[in-house]
Formats: structure tokens, sequence, C-alpha cells
């Protein structure tokens, strides 16, 4: 298998929570969290921090990181390699996004979901979902509840996407050359751009998803929580 590397993007700027990789969560800044938990994975031999902002470097050096500066005019998170929100993201959800792709050369890029538990959840359009299709690739994913439950007596299972994505480095250098597409941008949707493309995701379903933070009310609801 080639080197497998965790890159974690992190930006200062972000439009629903700024600062938030340097926002204290149980004593230390969420990006600490979310470094120490990549480099538990078996199947990663480096974990590096991707920023555009010298105070989030500083910080990530800081505890021991390593950092590459990228660029202010990144338009997304695959651009800047990927999105983490989940400070407490499983290492063994790692390793089960990566093994597909370890297992099979044709597999371009890969993503993890879960099943979405809470009803509330379905109305949230900060939790993504997704839709599968039998042999486990995305067909789509949507701030909206998919799929469309017609008749209330049908028993069907809905998955939210969970924002970790694994690349072969050749597909991630041509994915970041293409030009933002329409839905990815209705929906502010990065991964929609590859789909758009004729592109396969594989999704891999996990039991449950980490805690996510992607609002200050998130960060806030997991410091009322023990430590992990």
């Amino acid at each position: 298998m080639a080197e497998a590397v965790i890159v974690i993007p992190a930006r200062y700027g972000s439009t629903r929570f700024p600062g938030k990789p340097l926002a204290r969560l149980w004593g230390k800044p969420v990006i600490e969290h979310v470094y120490r938990r990549a480099k538990q994975s078996r199947l990663c031999t480096r974990a590096i921090i991707a920023t555009d902002d010298e105070r989030i470097a500083a910080a990530a050096r800081g505890f021991g990181a390593e950092v590459a500066l990228t660029r202010l005019d990144h338009v997304s998170g695959t651009d800047r390699v990927a999105e983490v929100a989940e400070p407490l993201v499983d290492p063994g959800a790692i390793d089960a996004a990566v093994e597909p792709l370890a297992g099979d050369p044709g597999i371009p890029m890969g993503t993890l979901c879960a099943p979405l538990e809470e009803v509330e959840e379905l109305a949230n359009p900060n939790v993504v979902k997704v839709v599968l299709d039998e042999t486990g690739f995305a067909l789509y994913f949507s701030r909206l509840p998919i799929p469309f439950v017609r008749d209330p007596g049908a028993k069907v299972t809905r998955y939210r996407h969970i924002g970790l994505y694994v690349y072969r480095r050749e597909f991630l250098l041509e994915l970041a050359k293409m030009a933002p597409t329409p839905l990815e941008q209705t929906e502010k949707l990065e991964q929609l751009r590859v789909l758009e493309r004729g592109g396969r995701i594989r999704v891999v379903v996990v039991p449950k998803a980490s805690p996510g933070v992607d609002t200050p009310e998130d960060l806030e609801r997991l410091e009322r929580q023990p430590p992990q």
C-alpha cells in the first residue's frame, strides 16, 4: 500500500464559526483534539495541519504538529485538501475510510457516513445527508432530508455524512484544478463537484458519527460533556 497521509485543513475565517480551530475544548484548542485523534490511525503514517493562518500554525507547532502553510485564496476544504469538523473523530473510522482505496486501485475517493439517529438532524442543514447505491457509492449529498419517504410506513435508513475524505494524490490534484460546479455552489457541498463530473465516491458506513463542531453552540454542548 502507498503511504497514506492525513492532512487536516484548518481555516480561521469560517463563516459559521470564525476561529473554530483555536476555540478551547476541555482546555485545549479544537485543532489539537483533531490532530491527536488522527495520529492514532493505524494506516496513516503522517498527520499534517494545513492552514492559511499563522495563529493556527503557531498553536499547532506548540503542541508538536507538522504544519503546512497554504494560500489564502482556496475556495473550499477540498482545495486545502479536506474538511474535518469532528474533533473526536474515531481513529478506527479513519482506517475504515482508507481501507477501500487500499484494496481497490480503481476507487479514487472515499468518505464516511453513519445512520442518522436524531429526528432534529433531518431538518438541520448543517447535518449533510447522503444516499448510497447498492455497492456503497454515493448517489447524492444534500442538506435536505433525503431520501424523501412518500409512504409513512416504509422503513428506510437515512445516513448523515461525516466530513472526512480520502483521496488518491493524483485524483486530488486534478480535482483541485476543476472549477466549482452548479450543484456544488447551490448546496455549498464541495463533494458534489465529483459527482457532477461523473466521478465516484466510496462511502463507508460506520456505526456512529463522532461529535461535530460546526457552530459555537456545538462547541458549548460538547464542552458540557466529560472529556474523551
